[in-house]
């Protein structure tokens, strides 16, 4: 495969993802933007519930959004660190595993960096430990998948 169709294949939904996130946290009008959409899903699904019930739940799914986002960042990175770099066949490597979650938890940090330089915004350490805890639940998965699919051969006698 040449280089130009491996980028496009491995690295280029990477990059993809990476400006999504990057230009999310560019938005100094976020919570606003966000709130808009999830605090009028909230009342209609629960009609009757308090300000600060919604507040809080706005703010839950927004932590639930970082950790999605950091997840599927992981995951993209773990693909094209495997198809791309090292190579693998193996199902399950832990030198790929170590690099896409430590990359994720650089942009984490690079993130929030870049946040504390948009006005109206801040970044946050805990937000870093939020986008790192959806990169480890994500490596975590694919752990947890490939060792059901190794004892799995192992029981059908196929390792």
């Amino acid at each position: 495969m040449s280089k130009f169709k491996s980028f496009l294949k491995y690295w280029l939904p990477v990059l993809l993802w990476a400006v999504l996130i990057f230009s999310a946290s560019g938005d100094k009008k976020s919570v606003q933007h966000s709130s808009r959409i999830i605090d009028p899903l909230v009342r209609w699904l629960i009609p009757g519930i308090s300000d600060e019930a919604v507040r809080t739940t706005v703010l839950v799914v927004r932590k639930c959004a970082h950790v999605t986002e950091f997840a599927a960042f992981t995951l993209l990175l773990w693909r094209a660190a495997r198809g791309a770099l090292w190579k693998s066949t193996a199902r399950w490597d832990w030198n790929v595993a170590k690099f896409a979650f430590g990359v994720s938890v650089l942009f984490a940090i690079s993130d929030e960096i870049h946040q504390s330089f948009v006005p109206g915004r801040q970044g946050a350490v805990m937000d870093v430990v939020i986008d790192s805890a959806g990169s480890a639940s994500a490596m975590f998965c694919l752990w947890l998948v490939w060792r059901r699919q190794s004892l799995s051969a192992k029981s059908d006698g196929k390792l």
